[in-house]
C-alpha cells in the first residue's frame, strides 16, 4: 500500500484524515470520531506483521488500554477489521520530544530533570504492572499541554522490529539498539532496562550525542563491553554528582543501577537542585555600604 493511501478511509467509528508519520510496521493518522468530532491518533498495523498474532494483539491491546496514567497515552478503543488492525490513542497536538529537540540539541539541566522526572512516574506505574516498556526514546515521548509529556508505544512487545530498530541477526531484541541495554540486547529485560534507555536519553539530551555511535553491531557491542564516554569528555560543563547518576543509571549490569527508575529521577533532581543551592551559597556576599557620609570625629585624631 502507498504511503497515506488510507487517508479519508473509515476504521471502526474514525475517519482517517492525515498521516503524522510511519514505520515499517505501522503508520500513525491523526483522526477524528465520525459521531462525537473528537480528535484522535489512529496506529494502523501492517498486517502481515501480526498475522500468525492476532489474538496476541487484541489481549495486549486491551492490557495496554487499562494503563492509566497522567504520563501515559491512553489507548482508547482497538479493532481489526478488514484485515487492518489499529489502536486508538489520545492525540498529542505537540508531537514528540524528537520532533522539538532535534538529534544533537543540547537541552538545559533543569529541563531535563523535569522531563527525566515525567517519564520515570510514568514507567515506575508500568512497572508497578509488572510490565517492561523496552522502546524508551524522544520519538515515544509525546507532548499535550504546558509540557506535560506522555509517553507512548508500549505495544512493541507484541508487534515486529520497527525498521531502525531491528537487526536479522537478533531475533530476541525489541527496541531501538541507540538506547538499549546490554541486557535487553541478549533477549533478556528487565524492569531496570527502562532506567538505562531513560538514562542514554538523558545522556543525550545534555550533550547532544549518544553514548555509543556506529553500525547496528558496533553500537550493541559497546553497550555490552565499552564504558560511555563521561560528560565531561563530550565538553559538557556538568556537576560532578549529575553525572555520577546518570553513569551509574549506565551500569552494565542492572543490579548496580538504582533500585528503580524513581530513585534514578529522585537522585538526579537533588543533585541538581544541590549545585543550585551550592553556587548560591558560594556567592560572595556584598559588603555593607551606609548611605550616610562617614565622618571621622576628631576625638580619633592624633
Amino acid at each position: 500500500m502507498i504511503v497515506g493511501e488510507r487517508i479519508g478511509q473509515q476504521l471502526g467509528d474514525y475517519r482517517l484524515v492525515r498521516l503524522l508519520g510511519r514505520s515499517r510496521f505501522a503508520e500513525v493518522y491523526y483522526g477524528e470520531h465520525l459521531q462525537l468530532d473528537i480528535p484522535v491518533a489512529i496506529k494502523v498495523l501492517n498486517w502481515r506483521y501480526i498475522r500468525e498474532g492476532a489474538g496476541k494483539f487484541l489481549d495486549q491491546a486491551c492490557t495496554l488500554a487499562q494503563l492509566e496514567h497522567p504520563h501515559i497515552v491512553r489507548v482508547l478503543d482497538m479493532g481489526i477489521e478488514e484485515y487492518t488492525p489499529f489502536m486508538v490513542m489520545n492525540y498529542a497536538p505537540y508531537g514528540t520530544l524528537r520532533e522539538r529537540y532535534p538529534r544533537h540539541t543540547r537541552l538545559p539541566l533543569k529541563t531535563v530533570v523535569t522531563y527525566v522526572k515525567q517519564v520515570a512516574d510514568a514507567l515506575q506505574y508500568v512497572h508497578d504492572q509488572m510490565l517492561i516498556h523496552r522502546d524508551i526514546k524522544p520519538h515515544n515521548m509525546l507532548l499535550g499541554l504546558d509540557d506535560q509529556v506522555w509517553l507512548s508505544d508500549f505495544g512493541i512487545a507484541m508487534l515486529s522490529h520497527s525498521l531502525d530498530a531491528s537487526h536479522p541477526g537478533s531475533p530476541d531484541f525489541e527496541g531501538t539498539v541507540v538506547y538499549a541495554p546490554p541486557e535487553q540486547l541478549q533477549g533478556n529485560p528487565q524492569r531496570n532496562s527502562d532506567q538505562y534507555a531513560l538514562a542514554v536519553v538523558a545522556y543525550e539530551w545534555l550533550t547532544g550525542e549518544w553514548p555509543f555511535t556506529g553500525t547496528f553491531s558496533e553500537i550493541a557491542h559497546q553497550h555490552m563491553f565499552d564504558l560511555p564516554p563521561t560528560l565531561r569528555r563530550k565538553g559538557l560543563d556538568i556537576p560532578p554528582e549529575v553525572e555520577k547518576i546518570i553513569m551509574k543509571a549506565l551500569e552494565k549490569d542492572p543490579q548496580k543501577r538504582f533500585k528503580n527508575v524513581c530513585t534514578f529521577a529522585e537522585e538526579l533532581e537533588w543533585a541538581s537542585i544541590g549545585e543550585r543551592t551550592m553556587l548560591v551559597q558560594l556567592q560572595p556576599k556584598k559588603q555593607f555600604r551606609s548611605p550616610l557620609p562617614f565622618v571621622v570625629k576628631a576625638s580619633y585624631i592624633l
